[in-house]
Formats: structure tokens, C-alpha cells, sequence
């Protein structure tokens, strides 16, 4: 059995994470410790965790577990967004040629990630473009938070089916896919932590991945590890 230490950006993939990826992934060989908040600072000798914006407290961080866990059966994986995403990440010249192709970018942008790290136990996932993509999946799930909501779900329905997959839903300030599921549902932007991953959890593991493409090429990787080692 593969050892996974998952480094989230929120609450809302911490949970996520915990509550749905732990138990999926056990299936093929791959325990999921408890994820853990990325770093974002570090004060006074003191790791600040969540919100991962800043790269070198996430290098740090990751570096710092690597060395700990020095073993060929452990590895290590990431969720972040590719939205507000910090300047001085690596590869983010060369990513930005990729700009009208946004698969493209987070690949390119992963890729220097991991040359960065130079550790092939490291398997980066930047999200297209943030976790509230993936609900867009089904937004009928809403539903559940929010009743009598035809009209804002419909809304939402509205901008899912304008796009090929949710992950596509872009990067703007007020057009990233938390914000456009915050100007429908207000409420949301303090009860996400909890809301979205119970919406995804409701929507369901492989609905999601049906639709989101980069998502559904990262877990893949991740069930690979129980049984192949160290990803390509």
C-alpha cells in the first residue's frame, strides 16, 4: 500500500479530501493521511497555514515533508488554484503562453512545479480554476442548501452549459466560479467550507470526473500509485 500526504489550499478541498478522496483512493492501495493546509507564511518561527498564495512557504512546506518521509512507498500531491495564483510561481512566463488554453497552462505550470521540487514522490495538481468548478458539475445539488432556488440554479445551469467543462469557467475577480455561485447564492461565501464539499459529495466522485478532465487525469494518478510507484 502507497502513503499520500495531500497539501490543500482551503478548508473546503481539506474536507473534500478527507471526506470522499480518503475512501476512493483506499480502494486501490493508496492510504490518504489527513490532508493538511498548505503554508502560506512563516512568523516568527510559526507555520501560517490555508489560502496557499505565496510559493516559497509552499516549497518549504513540501520540501520539509519530503525530507521527513525519505521512503520510495510514500508520495505527495497538492490541491490548489490555478485562480489568484501567486507571481512568483514557477514556469509562470513560459505558462502564460498557454493563456487560451487552460489545460495547457496548469500543465505547463505543474511541470515547472515539479522540476522545481526535483522529487518524483511529488505529484502537483493545480484546480481549473478553483474548487468551485466542480460543482458546476450538477448545480441542481444546490438545491439541497437553498430552497425554492429555480431561478438562481437556473442561472448557474445557464453559465455550466456555455462552457465544455466546468473547468473552463474562468479566472476573473468577479467571474471565477466562487464568485458567480456567490452572486446567486450570497450566503455561500461564508458557508463554503462546509457547503461545497457536501455539493460535491452530492454530485458524486465520478460525475465529476466525467466532466473535468484535469481533475479526473490527476486522481487517475493518484489510484496509480498503490500498484506502479512513482508516476511518469
Amino acid at each position: 500500500m502507497a502513503r499520500l500526504y495531500l497539501f490543500a489550499e482551503g478548508q473546503t478541498e481539506q474536507t473534500y479530501a478527507d471526506d470522499v478522496l480518503k475512501h476512493h483512493l483506499a480502494n486501490f492501495g493508496v492510504y490518504l493521511h489527513n490532508p493538511v493546509l498548505i503554508a502560506h507564511a512563516r512568523k516568527k518561527g510559526k507555520v501560517h497555514r490555508g489560502g496557499g498564495r505565496r510559493y516559497e512557504p509552499m516549497k518549504n512546506d513540501i520540501v520539509r515533508f519530503l525530507k521527513q518521509e525519505a521512503g520510495n512507498g510514500v508520495f505527495f500531491t497538492t490541491m490548489i488554484d490555478l485562480y489568484a495564483l501567486h507571481a512568483d510561481f514557477p514556469g509562470r512566463d513560459d505558462a502564460e503562453k498557454h493563456r487560451k488554453d487552460p489545460h495547457g497552462r496548469a500543465k505547463s505550470l505543474q511541470t515547472a512545479w515539479a522540476n522545481d521540487i526535483a522529487d518524483t514522490r511529488f505529484v502537483p495538481f493545480i484546480q481549473l480554476h478553483e474548487f468551485e468548478a466542480y460543482l458546476f458539475t450538477d448545480v441542481a445539488q444546490f438545491d439541497k442548501f437553498y430552497p425554492n432556488s429555480e431561478t438562481q440554479i437556473a442561472n448557474l445551469k445557464k453559465i455550466a452549459d456555455d462552457v465544455k467543462t466546468p473547468e473552463l469557467i474562468d479566472d476573473g475577480k468577479s467571474t471565477a466560479p466562487s464568485k458567480r455561485i456567490i452572486a446567486q447564492f450570497p450566503d455561500y461565501e461564508d458557508a463554503k467550507r462546509v457547503v461545497g464539499p457536501q455539493v460535491a459529495e452530492l454530485i458524486g466522485l465520478e460525475a465529476i470526473r466525467k466532466k473535468c478532465p484535469h481533475f479526473n487525469e490527476w486522481l487517475s494518478k493518484l489510484e496509480s500509485l498503490g500498484t506502479q510507484g512513482a508516476p511518469s
